[in-house]
């Protein structure tokens, strides 16, 4: 097993590398096999890729594929929003985007398992004149080769677990994020047969935990329900007699780290950065001193494809 990068075992660190975070992940309290061994788990995730054909974007991912491939992580993990505009495209329309992402998909190395994102649904609410799809969860399926966009795995003694957190809600709102009653009833089997201390990792597209608008809109400005997990309380209750230590989450476009009790929340930037048109640009009353007081390469990749230059920050120990 290797090491990372020298850290100590009881430290976890991350690092943005094309806006994306790499993660080493010791065991605490938790004994994962029976030598006694607590065996490190060294991991990417990354988020909002986007992909299209325009604009050198393939070029583009193939240089983040190969950063990501640099870190040699036992596992990779993608928070959604593979390509983009499927929600609102026919299949044909979006053929070709789904062909670029799994280029860059099948570049990276090591096991690698990816959530859904409200770009990845295709024709739920087509704007080209299409028929809805009668199942616009197909393709990601097909594509990825699960038989459900919600599943879980084990791997180094760690429980992960992908959600599925877009419900289409009709023309007005399009979508919101909630993971279904469905998810619900299968998270809370899947969680009895996961012993009490061990680490479980979460990953979904829309984001359970965010400081974001708070941070852009002031403290008592509500979030949209298209932004953050609407039932969060229940899905948090579902793991309150866990070890939940990492909740990994994208669509948001922005890099952040939020500690809450036992669990860390990461939102994940966006390989795409502003959709491939440059660095994100906060929304919101406080757009333009945010603009101006924080870099946009802190907060997610522009085009210069030229620099991938890990931010480094050191979380609590779990």
């Amino acid at each position: 097993m290797k090491t990372c990068d020298g850290t100590k075992p009881a430290a976890l660190f991350a690092a943005l590398v094309s806006a994306g975070v790499v993660l080493c992940l010791p065991m605490a309290g938790f004994t994962a096999n029976e030598n006694g061994d607590n065996p490190e788990l060294r991991l990417v995730f990354f988020s909002d890729v986007h992909a299209r054909t325009e604009w050198g974007t393939p070029e583009a991912m193939k240089i983040a594929a190969e950063a990501i491939n640099d870190v040699q992580a036992d596992l990779v993990l993608g928070g959604g929003d593979l390509i983009t505009d499927g929600f609102q495209s026919g299949a044909a329309a979006v053929e070709s985007r789904w062909d670029a992402y799994m280029a860059f998909h099948e570049m990276l190395d090591g096991t690698v398992h990816t959530a859904i994102g409200n770009h990845d649904l295709v024709g739920a609410i087509p704007e080209d004149g299409t028929e809805p799809s009668t199942d616009p969860r197909a393709e990601f399926r097909r594509r990825l080769g699960v038989d459900r966009t919600y599943y879980s795995f084990d791997i180094n003694g760690y429980h992960v677990i992908v959600l599925d957190s877009i419900r289409i809600a009709g023309q007005r709102t399009k979508y919101q994020g909630l993971v279904s009653r469905e998810q619900m009833d299968w998270l809370e089997q899947d969680l009895r047969d996961v012993p009490a201390n061990q680490p479980v990792i979460a990953v979904m597209h829309i984001p359970l935990v965010t400081s974001f608008f708070m941070m852009t809109d002031g403290p008592t400005v509500a979030a949209p329900t298209g932004r953050v997990v609407v039932n969060s309380l229940d899905l948090l209750d579902a793991f309150r007699d866990h070890n939940l230590i990492l909740v990994l989450q994208g669509h948001m476009h922005v890099s952040e780290s939020i500690k809450w009790r036992n669990t860390t929340y990461i939102t994940g930037g966006a390989i795409s950065g502003r959709w491939w048109r440059g660095g994100i640009c906060l929304k919101g009353r406080n757009r333009k001193k945010a603009k101006a007081r924080i870099p946009t390469d802190r907060l997610s990749m522009s085009l210069d494809w030229s620099r991938f230059n890990p931010i480094r920050w050191s979380l609590p120990t779990w």
